[in-house]
């Protein structure tokens, strides 16, 4: 049955508005008008705002958080603790840990993830009986959970620029671009017609991808006008590796094969040349900035307004879940510039609002989502103006400068209400959390 919620505050495609009425209709909003709260209609206390996009996860990796922090290293040293928790995981034990990953991400007001998916094959690279069975356990997962999901079936074929798979890595390879397609169509076909799930293709990097296999899945994504994400630059070494085996950098590589345009997202980004800048920007490449977990395995800053001005629309991602807070996420790509530049002011918090919502869904294959308007999906996201966090502050900078998931205290996700008084539907997310991840311990 229709649905009838009266903001107090809302942001709409026009910037901040009050006394705001929104009917939804199954999972789409109906109507957006301005006036007094009518008849039975829910209130929303606070600033509402649209879904947010999680445009980037690994939600095997929420087992890491805490469990990482001791001793030197980097992001090398941190990818072998990865690895050994990826190959203690099957379907089973995948559903229990993102169904508690994703519940959180509800809580904190994401409404969509794109979930960059590389655990295909049982430990060994035996495919399961069902090859695609940690993808669906994902899906479920999101299901569950109450968010949408752009599962994002990665190409996974090579331990490092001319090196085999060794060890864990094993089960995400599927031999060649070609067998990876074969599993993709089908894992497609299972949800074709499901409008809460695209399925979306990703190349893992230069390093796990020859240039040669490219083609192939910026052919699957074209077919299924599908996104492709892929990460970028994270490293230097990654960098120098490509340049010394092929004479480009990543960027210019995964051009020069196909991988970019306005459906591609390159993640991180965060060592670029100014060639790089220029392709991205003029290829209108969706730009995915982890900030939380750039500044985790300390990989460096990104050079994330120079590539917005070039063209290239930014995302948000919380990547390994150091963090779930695009809140915080949002700020962190305004203050890193600050610690680079050593200058302040380089972002407006609606900017940064909308790298949270509408350029993040469409940067998943959603992009009638992340907005408060008619016909787009019914997602809304109340945040408290009058926490210990956010008391004195208003509109967008309230959002992007003040609050943090704590302040999220009701969340309507495709007309589903997930979130009330920032207790998730499932009950004890933490309980759930603490349970999947003790599991794999």
């Amino acid at each position: 049955m229709p649905l009838t919620y009266w903001c107090e505050q809302a942001w709409l495609p026009g910037g901040p508005a009050e006394s705001v009425v929104v009917e939804v209709d199954g999972e789409r909003i109906a109507a957006v008008t301005q006036g007094p709260p009518p008849p039975g209609a829910e209130r929303l206390p606070g600033i509402t705002v649209p879904g947010l996009a999680n445009a980037h996860s690994h939600a095997f990796h929420r087992a890491l958080r805490g469990a990482t922090q001791t001793g030197k290293g980097d992001f090398w040293t941190w990818r072998e603790q990865m690895y050994e928790t990826a190959a203690r995981l099957d379907p089973d034990s995948y559903l229990a840990l993102a169904r508690a990953v994703y519940a959180e991400m509800a809580m904190a007001g994401i409404t969509c993830v794109g979930e960059f998916h590389y655990l295909h094959h049982a430990p060994g690279g035996t495919p399961y009986a069902d090859p695609n069975a940690m993808g669906h356990a994902l899906v479920q997962a999101a299901r569950e959970a109450g968010v949408r999901i752009a599962l994002l079936d990665t190409c996974y074929l090579t331990g490092g620029i001319g090196a085999p798979l060794e060890g864990a890595q094993v089960r995400y390879g599927d031999g060649d671009a070609v067998r990876w397609a074969l599993r993709a169509e089908e894992l497609a076909a299972s949800y074709a017609g499901q409008a809460d799930v695209v399925t979306g293709a990703a190349i893992h990097s230069v390093r796990a991808v020859p240039p040669e296999q490219m083609p192939v899945i910026a052919e699957f994504a074209h077919k299924h006008s599908a996104p492709l994400h892929m990460h970028v630059s994270e490293q230097q070494k990654e960098n120098a590796a490509c340049i010394e085996r092929y004479a480009a950098t990543p960027v210019q590589v995964l051009h020069e094969h196909g991988a970019l345009g306005p459906r591609s997202t390159a993640v991180h980004a965060t060592h670029l040349t100014g060639v790089d800048v220029e392709v991205l920007g003029r290829s209108a490449t969706h730009v995915c900035m982890c900030p939380t977990t750039e500044r985790d395995l300390a990989d460096g800053i990104g050079p994330a307004r120079t590539l917005f001005e070039h063209g290239a629309p930014i995302t948000l991602g919380s990547d390994s879940h150091a963090v779930i807070d695009l809140f915080e996420e949002a700020r962190a790509v305004e203050l890193n510039e600050r610690l680079a530049s050593e200058k302040r002011g380089h972002w407006h918090a609606a900017e940064l609002l909308s790298a949270a919502t509408d350029a993040g869904h469409a940067s998943l294959g959603f992009p009638d989502a992340g907005v408060i308007a008619p016909g787009a999906w019914a997602d809304l996201v109340a945040i408290r103006l009058d926490s210990v966090r956010t008391a004195g502050a208003t509109g967008a900078e309230a959002v992007v400068y003040a609050a943090t998931a704590a302040d999220v205290y009701a969340v309507v996700s495709s007309g589903r209400r997930v979130v009330t008084d920032g207790h998730h539907i499932s009950g004890n997310v933490g309980e759930m959390l603490t349970q999947a991840i003790g599991a794999l311990r």
